[in-house]
């Protein structure tokens, strides 16, 4: 190659660095890979943008299960009690009526 298509070749992967940085920056995409469904190291930041940008419901969808994954409901305790859920009489009424 030519000097000038060396120039463009740099300028092209330069200007694709910066757009990536950008991007993440404004949080666009996802480049950490903590959302990455198992996969780790630069593999998963790179697997994890592209995933973001061509199936954005699959990236939503993981980060919705990160999410649950890291905050748990609390466990209940032996002194809690009941909750209250025994206090309605202990009847249950099922209506199986079409009507509507």
């Amino acid at each position: 190659m030519e000097r000038v298509e060396w120039a463009i070749a740099g300028g092209v992967a330069a200007l694709v660095v910066v757009l990536a940085v950008v991007a993440q920056r404004k949080g666009w995409i996802d480049l950490t890979g903590r959302h990455a469904g198992g996969r780790s190291g630069g593999v998963a930041g790179l697997v994890g943008g592209v995933d973001e940008v061509f199936a954005p419901m699959k990236y939503e969808v993981s980060k919705i299960q990160e999410a649950q994954k890291e905050m748990p409901a609390p466990a209940p305790t032996p002194g809690d009690g009941d909750k209250n859920i025994f206090s309605g009489g202990g009847r249950v009424k099922i209506d199986l009526d079409e009507e509507r």
